[in-house]
């Protein structure tokens, strides 16, 4: 088979387990347009029809020609998104590459409930109405979480197609989706954390102590580097993350930061550092110095210490946004908390963690009293 084309068998082809292919296939070409930076992906019925386009198309690429592929079905642009965005040339909103695991998120959306309604569909005949129908039966099987996901990439797949004037109209444009349910992430008091903390195995203390006082993610957890943490200097430098399948990865742009270490989480760190001669390019909390600890295995440490001390359990998740409640409560500025958090604006801040900010409920009366009794004094004197 020509380089560029792929065959695509059917979910119940022999091929797949490794025996002479009992289906149709259909089969696909990609190519690379360097002058325009996209990759172009066209769908065929047959081998011939795609061998025939896939010269012509190179052809007209090399005379700087625009190949003409129309807007294509949905399974064709979104695997050509899906492509483009594991390249990194395309990007969020904001002008960061994907996750990894964001990507694989999205296809996993799109290929479980997305597809197999509108895959063979072309773009051109999507309409609002008919995406609007797929909500509302997801909707029925009582999975708004689930729609969302899996709507934020189909979203983003007609955005680019309209800007790269393939289509005329985005039908997910105005699409009413059910509200995720949200629950409320457990939060540990001051106090509590220092019981988790202190009824932890020592090795794996210093990593919920960090998740917990410095409020890094999981993913910034195993990457940490050895010359990224300033101890003495109270500073940890975060900016890369970790993948469970693509390894070390570049944090985005919003979340590189630096994180005060306070007292409570600078001794653990030190002592840490000691005792494990981590320095350099080592990992801080790896499992050797070049391999990162196994979160898995962290937890089922954890739940058992927990469980025989008789206290509830928490997540590495829960540990960073007791972060966010305990520099709230310390009296830290919602601007400083949104860096310190790694959070793309402040108002994700705010959505997040505006119930436990002063000013709320009762305490806001009180502040407004304390406020004119103070203001109504001064103009009186």
């Amino acid at each position: 088979m020509a380089a560029g084309i792929e065959a695509r068998h059917g979910r119940s082809c022999r091929q797949r387990q490794g025996g002479r292919c009992s289906c149709e296939p259909t089969y696909r070409v990609r190519l690379w347009d360097r002058q325009r930076q996209e990759r172009i992906v066209k769908p065929f019925q047959s081998y011939a029809e795609a061998q025939s386009w896939r010269k012509d198309a190179l052809i007209a690429l090399r005379r700087g020609r625009t190949v003409a592929t129309g807007a294509g079905t949905l399974t064709a642009a979104a695997d050509a998104w899906l492509d483009g965005a594991r390249q990194g040339v395309i990007r969020t909103r904001s002008g960061d590459a994907y996750k990894p695991a964001a990507i694989r998120s999205y296809e996993a959306s799109l290929r479980l409930r997305v597809l197999p309604a509108f895959g063979t569909e072309p773009l051109a005949d999507i309409r609002r109405a008919d995406l609007q129908d797929l909500v509302e039966q997801l909707a029925a099987k009582g999975v708004p979480n689930t729609i969302e996901a899996s709507f934020i990439p189909l979203r983003a797949i007609f955005r680019r197609e309209v800007h790269r004037d393939r289509l005329k109209v985005n039908p997910t444009s105005g699409l009413e989706l059910p509200k995720a349910h949200t629950r409320r992430d457990r939060i540990a008091s001051p106090d509590e954390g220092s019981r988790l903390l202190a009824a932890l195995p020592e090795g794996d203390r210093p990593i919920w102590a960090t998740a917990m006082y410095a409020g890094l993610r999981r993913g910034e957890l195993r990457a940490l580097r050895a010359h990224r943490l300033d101890v003495r200097g109270g500073l940890v430098h975060v900016e890369r993350g970790w993948d469970d399948r693509e390894g070390e990865i570049e944090t985005k742009g919003r979340n590189r930061r630096r994180v005060p270490i306070p007292a409570a989480l600078r001794e653990q760190l030190l002592a840490h550092v000691m005792r494990t001669g981590r320095r350099g390019e080592d990992l801080v909390f790896g499992a050797t110095a070049d391999q990162p600890f196994n979160p898995k295995h962290l937890t089922e440490r954890a739940d058992e210490a927990w469980k025989a001390a008789a206290l509830d359990r928490i997540t590495l998740h829960e540990c960073r946004h007791t972060f966010a409640s305990l520099m709230i409560a310390a009296g830290v500025n919602a601007k400083a908390l949104s860096e310190y958090m790694g959070h793309a604006n402040i108002s994700i801040t705010f959505d997040r963690y505006g119930h436990l900010m002063p000013g709320n409920e009762a305490e806001a009366a009180d502040l407004l009293d304390a406020y004119l009794k103070r203001a109504t004094g001064a103009a009186g004197a």
